[in-house]
């Protein structure tokens, strides 16, 4: 029998009512319509019950890598879940295409991972390092409700990174920054006090920089799959093609995404706020409350940047992130309608249709 205290099942999840028939279980890799999942009888396939297809409107509806989950196990066959538990925290980005969870037309939301602890922001220190992205990634990490941590890796390709430490320090207030090796063992020793037993992180960020290696180094085995970055562009291919959840020896809990190049923003007002934490207390001193921070007299933004007390890339990466975060909530608040609109026409068609064929029958 497996202990899935051992994977993050606390008394937070124990409290769901469990159906007679039902076990609990955590969501370990997804594949379109199947999943795998732990419970204490070991690992199975599992399968949604039919009646998630006809409530859900969204990806959010439907499990992620890390969810806990309640099912009808079945020991020579798939089981199938029943029900999704509240998560206590997830990674979520825009999809539009629909093809992500192959039942739903328009999907607003996709979330990549749950119920983590920690969110390492991979960055590598050779050709894939952009201030930019990494801003976008402790955006929505801070959104997520996980608590970021920036892993800038591949320090042994590189002499001197204090630059890199520099820029990611001073543009990524709060949040824990580390140069790492997985080839070196660099930096390792200071990720410890995060690796801790029934802890989950969620490892992100771009193909090529070293998720899988560093998962390996920091498991002590090589269980993920490695393959070698172009060494013309420092682009990687996706080693990792699917999201899994994998329980290292010392009791961690990792999560592994396929690699995203572009990250896109979903929801993250509250985010901004914790990444951009001194630009919102500036703009409260603004002399007026509508202040669009151009050029109003007594605008606290342009003093501070005029003073250098606040850098100007960094108001100009805040409102490049609230630019984004703005089109994703356009874009989404217009396909929500769209949706609604085309829900009400083909229940108004059926409703004509009904009618039609009852007047067929009075006559």
């Amino acid at each position: 029998m497996i202990d899935l205290r051992n994977y993050g099942y606390t008394e937070q999840y124990q409290t769901e009512e469990m159906p007679e028939g039902c076990i609990p279980g955590r969501v370990t890799e997804v594949h379109r319509e199947l999943f795998k999942v732990i419970t204490e009888f070991g690992e199975c396939n599992a399968r949604m019950k039919g009646s998630f297809y006809n409530k859900a409107d969204t990806a959010e509806d439907f499990p992620a890598v890390g969810d806990f989950v309640i099912l009808r196990y079945n020991e020579i066959g798939d089981s199938q879940i029943t029900k999704i538990c509240p998560r206590r925290s997830k990674f979520s980005r825009p999809d539009y295409s629909g093809h992500a969870a192959g039942y739903v037309k328009t999907i607003l939301e996709q979330v990549v991972a749950a119920n983590f602890d920690y969110v390492f922001i991979l960055a590598s220190l050779n050709y894939d390092f952009n201030i930019n992205r990494i801003l976008r990634y402790i955006t929505v990490a801070w959104e997520s409700g996980g608590t970021p941590v920036v892993l800038l890796t591949k320090a042994d390709l590189v002499e001197d990174y204090t630059e890199q430490l520099r820029l990611i320090r001073e543009q990524a207030i709060g949040v824990e920054v580390y140069a790492v090796s997985a080839k070196s063992k660099e930096g390792l020793k200071q990720l410890e006090r995060f690796m801790t037993s029934q802890n989950t992180v969620v490892f992100l960020g771009s193909s090529g920089v070293g998720k899988s290696t560093l998962v390996n180094a920091l498991a002590g085995d090589d269980i993920m799959e490695v393959n070698q970055i172009r060494q013309d562009d420092s682009k990687g291919r996706h080693t990792t093609t699917h999201r899994q959840l994998i329980l290292l020896n010392n009791g961690v809990m990792v999560i592994d995404t396929p690699g995203m190049r572009e990250l896109g923003m979903w929801d993250v007002e509250e985010g901004l706020g914790d990444t951009f934490s001194d630009i919102a207390e500036l703009s409260n001193q603004c002399r007026f409350s509508d202040c669009t921070h151009r050029n109003e007299p007594g605008c606290a933004i342009q003093a501070a940047i005029a003073d250098h007390t606040l850098e100007g890339s960094r108001w100009k990466n805040y409102l490049q992130l609230k630019g984004e975060a703005r089109f994703t909530e356009d874009k989404s608040a217009y396909l929500r309608e769209k949706r609604e609109f085309f829900k009400k026409l083909e229940k108004a068609n059926r409703t004509k249709q009904k009618v039609g064929v009852i007047s067929d029958g009075v006559r």
